[in-house]
């Protein structure tokens, strides 16, 4: 095998079906993201509401994460991931039920908004088993060698999935309305339902089957949190997402402020994903190798950059340049992460420390949310953008100074040592 073989993960089967069923989960989600927080908004016109949103789903998935990790790495991730995806049907059937005509003619406003916020609190408790069950079988799908390679194609087949997902969802809602967007949404689910089970089933690599659940779950607390590079890069992460990230009240520009529409909406939201695509699909054939620390601190200061021209613009052409750089340096920022979570993490702990990984990253979506819709409520949403880009500078600033393993990462010899396996 080419020793920088940008293909090496698709040369295996089950890779490319599990990039095929997390492709249809993503663009369903993605989309299901979309229209939620636009049904949401116009019936509330409260930018509060789009951060309780964000607030439903990261309750659960943050406090049972570390429960989650631990569950994982008893079980066998294939019929593992099937469950979650089984479940994942019920909530994209109940909210294509809620917005159904009837529905909206008989119940109360807010009888539909409680059924909605809901569903999306059990989507949170989903949430914090699809991180660590899909990190964990990645691993088990490939050989070690080719973990970065992996690692690169899966965050671009996520962050591909968001593109369209968001692209597609805002026209939808112009085109079909929302009630018939989820009901696509769930025929997507129920496609990666089956494509799962072309997967075969995998090896239990834990073996402490004496282990407590409160000593699992410390170990793999421990193991990160004593690890600088790990805990520094998930930390730069969680911060650019939860206070330079402003995804929760997109609708708010494109309704108010850019005066641009669902499909603005959906552009907005297409933006920022693409410069990640882009810019992933690049480091498959210029791996991101040398001086990794740097980088990564440099593309999260960028990001923050973009996030606060963003939120200063005025102009859709200006909001929508700021927001494809800012993926851009997202999309380093994603690859340099994954690549240093699949490589540094033993194969008997990578349940918990992709349980760690949602609580870091994934979780602080929907808590940047929260946070957004928050600050949007008190200092307006264009404010609350640039105050939320200028926190991200100030950190990275520290971050840098601070933590020098991090600062000083090269990925290169990790790299090399797993191609000679």
């Amino acid at each position: 095998m080419a020793k920088n073989d940008p293909y090496a993960a698709l040369r295996f089967k089950e890779f490319n079906v599990f990039l095929l069923l997390r492709f249809a989960l993503v663009f369903g989600w993605s989309m299901q993201f979309v229209v939620i927080e636009w049904q949401v908004y116009t019936l509330t016109k409260d930018p509060l509401s789009l951060g309780i949103i964000g607030l439903c789903e990261f309750l659960p998935a943050f406090f049972l994460a570390p429960f989650a990790g631990h569950i994982v790495d008893r079980k066998e991730k294939r019929n593992l991931f099937a469950l979650c995806i089984s479940l994942f049907s019920l909530i994209s059937f109940g909210l294509f039920w809620l917005t159904s005509t009837q529905i909206e003619a008989t119940w109360q406003t807010d009888t539909i908004l409680y059924g909605i916020y809901g569903l999306v609190f059990f989507g949170g408790v989903l949430r914090a088993f699809f991180g660590p069950t899909i990190f964990s079988l990645i691993a088990l799908i490939v050989p070690k060698k080719v973990y970065p390679n992996a690692a690169t194609w899966s965050s671009s087949t996520w962050k591909g999935a968001n593109v369209f997902g968001a692209l597609v969802g805002g026209f939808l809602i112009a085109w079909i309305g929302v009630h018939h967007t989820l009901g696509f949404i769930f025929l997507l689910v129920m496609i990666a339902l089956v494509l799962v089970f072309q997967i075969g089933k995998k090896p239990i690599l834990n073996k402490l089957t004496t282990e407590t659940v409160k000593e699992s779950i410390t170990s793999g607390l421990r193991f990160v949190f004593n690890d600088k590079v790990i805990l520094g890069a998930l930390t730069l992460d969680m911060v650019a997402v939860l206070f330079g990230g402003a995804v929760a009240i997109f609708a708010v520009f494109a309704k108010d402020i850019l005066d641009a529409g669902p499909k603005g909406f959906g552009l907005l939201n297409a933006a920022l994903s693409s410069g990640s695509i882009i810019t992933m699909l690049a480091t498959t054939y210029i791996p991101i190798t040398k001086n990794t620390g740097k980088k990564l601190l440099i593309s999260v200061f960028g990001f923050g950059v973009c996030m606060i021209i963003f939120g200063a613009s005025k102009l859709m052409w200006l909001s929508v340049l700021a927001l494809f750089f800012s993926g851009v340096f997202d999309g380093i920022s994603m690859v340099v992460r994954q690549t240093i979570l699949q490589l540094k993490t033993p194969d008997d702990m990578r349940g918990r420390v992709g349980a760690v990984n949602s609580m870091f990253v994934g979780s602080s979506n929907e808590l940047g949310a929260l946070e957004s819709g928050i600050a949007a409520r008190i200092f307006g949403a264009p404010l609350a953008v640039m105050l939320g880009g200028t926190v991200t500078l100030i950190i990275v600033g520290i971050m840098g100074l601070k933590n020098k393993p991090l600062r000083d990462l090269d990925l290169t010899e990790d790299i090399e040592e797993h191609e000679k396996e």
